[in-house]
Protein backbone atom coordinates (compact mmCIF):
# COMPACT_ATOMS: atom_id res chain seq x y z
CA UNK A 1 0.00 0.00 0.00
CA UNK A 2 1.26 3.47 -0.86
CA UNK A 3 0.91 6.21 1.69
CA UNK A 4 1.82 8.92 -0.83
CA UNK A 5 -1.75 10.24 -0.97
CA UNK A 6 -1.92 10.59 2.83
CA UNK A 7 1.40 12.43 2.94
CA UNK A 8 0.47 14.74 0.06
CA UNK A 9 -2.98 15.44 1.50
CA UNK A 10 -1.49 16.19 4.93
CA UNK A 11 0.84 18.76 3.36
CA UNK A 12 -2.11 20.35 1.52
CA UNK A 13 -4.09 20.46 4.77
CA UNK A 14 -1.14 22.01 6.59
CA UNK A 15 -0.85 24.74 3.94
CA UNK A 16 -4.61 25.31 4.19
CA UNK A 17 -4.40 25.59 7.98
CA UNK A 18 -1.61 28.16 7.72
CA UNK A 19 -3.72 30.17 5.28
CA UNK A 20 -6.73 29.79 7.59
CA UNK A 21 -4.74 31.00 10.61
CA UNK A 22 -3.34 33.96 8.66
CA UNK A 23 -6.79 34.98 7.41
CA UNK A 24 -8.28 34.58 10.89
CA UNK A 25 -5.78 37.07 12.28
CA UNK A 26 -6.97 39.59 9.68
CA UNK A 27 -10.55 39.56 11.02
CA UNK A 28 -11.47 42.66 13.00
CA UNK A 29 -12.53 42.54 16.61
CA UNK A 30 -16.14 42.03 17.60
CA UNK A 31 -18.60 44.72 16.59
CA UNK A 32 -21.50 43.22 18.55
CA UNK A 33 -20.03 43.65 22.00
CA UNK A 34 -19.27 39.95 22.39
CA UNK A 35 -16.20 39.19 24.47
CA UNK A 36 -15.36 36.10 22.41
CA UNK A 37 -14.86 37.84 19.07
CA UNK A 38 -15.23 36.54 15.54
CA UNK A 39 -11.60 35.47 15.08
CA UNK A 40 -11.49 32.92 17.92
CA UNK A 41 -13.39 30.16 16.14
CA UNK A 42 -11.54 30.24 12.77
CA UNK A 43 -8.21 30.65 14.56
CA UNK A 44 -8.93 27.61 16.72
CA UNK A 45 -10.05 25.58 13.70
CA UNK A 46 -6.89 26.52 11.83
CA UNK A 47 -4.69 25.44 14.72
CA UNK A 48 -6.57 22.15 15.13
CA UNK A 49 -6.37 21.49 11.37
CA UNK A 50 -2.63 22.15 11.41
CA UNK A 51 -2.03 19.80 14.32
CA UNK A 52 -4.16 17.06 12.78
CA UNK A 53 -2.41 17.39 9.43
CA UNK A 54 0.96 17.01 11.15
CA UNK A 55 -0.34 13.92 12.92
CA UNK A 56 -1.61 12.48 9.61
CA UNK A 57 1.78 13.06 8.01
CA UNK A 58 3.60 11.42 10.93
CA UNK A 59 1.25 8.41 11.07
CA UNK A 60 1.42 7.79 7.32
CA UNK A 61 5.19 8.13 7.35
CA UNK A 62 5.47 5.74 10.30
CA UNK A 63 3.20 3.15 8.63
CA UNK A 64 5.12 3.41 5.35
CA UNK A 65 8.40 2.76 7.16
CA UNK A 66 6.89 -0.18 9.08
CA UNK A 67 5.51 -1.65 5.86
CA UNK A 68 8.89 -1.31 4.14
CA UNK A 69 10.66 -3.04 7.03
CA UNK A 70 8.20 -5.92 7.47
CA UNK A 71 7.19 -6.21 3.83
CA UNK A 72 3.51 -6.77 4.73
CA UNK A 73 0.67 -4.25 4.66
CA UNK A 74 -0.20 -2.91 8.09
CA UNK A 75 -3.92 -2.28 7.60
CA UNK A 76 -6.74 -3.25 5.33
CA UNK A 77 -8.06 -0.51 3.04
CA UNK A 78 -11.46 -2.02 2.23
CA UNK A 79 -14.48 -0.07 3.40
CA UNK A 80 -17.54 -2.09 4.32
CA UNK A 81 -21.00 -1.07 3.20
CA UNK A 82 -22.02 -0.58 6.84
CA UNK A 83 -19.21 1.92 7.39
CA UNK A 84 -20.16 3.73 4.21
CA UNK A 85 -23.81 3.93 5.30
CA UNK A 86 -22.77 5.30 8.70
CA UNK A 87 -20.55 7.87 7.04
CA UNK A 88 -23.31 9.00 4.67
CA UNK A 89 -25.86 9.25 7.50
CA UNK A 90 -23.52 11.39 9.61
CA UNK A 91 -22.53 13.50 6.58
CA UNK A 92 -26.19 14.09 5.74
CA UNK A 93 -27.03 14.98 9.31
CA UNK A 94 -24.06 17.39 9.45
CA UNK A 95 -25.28 19.12 6.29
CA UNK A 96 -28.80 19.29 7.75
CA UNK A 97 -27.28 20.70 10.96
CA UNK A 98 -25.67 23.55 9.03
CA UNK A 99 -28.85 24.21 7.07
CA UNK A 100 -31.22 24.24 10.06
CA UNK A 101 -28.99 25.93 12.65
CA UNK A 102 -30.34 29.43 12.05
CA UNK A 103 -33.90 28.25 11.39
CA UNK A 104 -34.61 26.13 14.48
CA UNK A 105 -31.80 27.26 16.78
CA UNK A 106 -28.63 25.85 18.25
CA UNK A 107 -30.07 23.73 21.04
CA UNK A 108 -32.64 21.77 19.02
CA UNK A 109 -30.34 21.34 16.02
CA UNK A 110 -27.38 20.22 18.13
CA UNK A 111 -29.57 17.88 20.16
CA UNK A 112 -30.95 16.19 17.01
CA UNK A 113 -27.52 15.99 15.35
CA UNK A 114 -25.95 14.39 18.41
CA UNK A 115 -28.80 11.88 18.86
CA UNK A 116 -28.54 10.82 15.22
CA UNK A 117 -24.74 10.62 15.39
CA UNK A 118 -24.67 8.63 18.63
CA UNK A 119 -27.22 6.14 17.37
CA UNK A 120 -25.45 5.85 14.01
CA UNK A 121 -22.00 5.26 15.47
CA UNK A 122 -23.11 2.74 18.05
CA UNK A 123 -26.64 1.55 18.56
CA UNK A 124 -27.00 1.84 22.33
CA UNK A 125 -29.78 2.72 24.71
CA UNK A 126 -31.70 5.65 23.20
CA UNK A 127 -32.32 7.17 26.64
CA UNK A 128 -28.56 7.53 27.24
CA UNK A 129 -28.12 9.20 23.87
CA UNK A 130 -30.96 11.61 24.60
CA UNK A 131 -29.58 12.56 28.03
CA UNK A 132 -26.02 13.03 26.76
CA UNK A 133 -27.14 15.05 23.73
CA UNK A 134 -29.43 17.24 25.84
CA UNK A 135 -26.75 17.79 28.48
CA UNK A 136 -24.13 18.66 25.89
CA UNK A 137 -26.45 21.03 24.01
CA UNK A 138 -27.55 22.86 27.15
CA UNK A 139 -24.07 22.86 28.68
CA UNK A 140 -22.30 24.29 25.64
CA UNK A 141 -25.06 26.85 25.10
CA UNK A 142 -24.80 28.00 28.71
CA UNK A 143 -20.99 28.02 28.64
CA UNK A 144 -20.81 29.99 25.40
CA UNK A 145 -23.57 32.51 26.10
CA UNK A 146 -23.28 33.07 29.85
CA UNK A 147 -19.66 32.52 30.72
CA UNK A 148 -17.98 33.60 27.47
CA UNK A 149 -20.53 36.26 26.54
CA UNK A 150 -21.12 34.99 23.01
CA UNK A 151 -24.39 34.64 21.18
CA UNK A 152 -26.01 31.60 19.57
CA UNK A 153 -29.47 31.17 18.04
CA UNK A 154 -31.29 29.51 20.93
CA UNK A 155 -34.83 28.48 19.95
CA UNK A 156 -36.96 29.11 16.88
CA UNK A 157 -39.37 31.99 16.87
CA UNK A 158 -42.54 30.70 15.19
Amino acid sequence: MSYTFDKTFSIILLALSILFIFQATQISDSAYGSTVGPKIFPLGLGIILGLLSLQLFYESWKKAVRERVTGAPTTSTKISSTELKKFLIILGSALAYVFFLEKIGYMITTFLFLCISFQTMERTNLIYSIFIAAGFSLGVYYLFTSLLGGSLPSFPIF
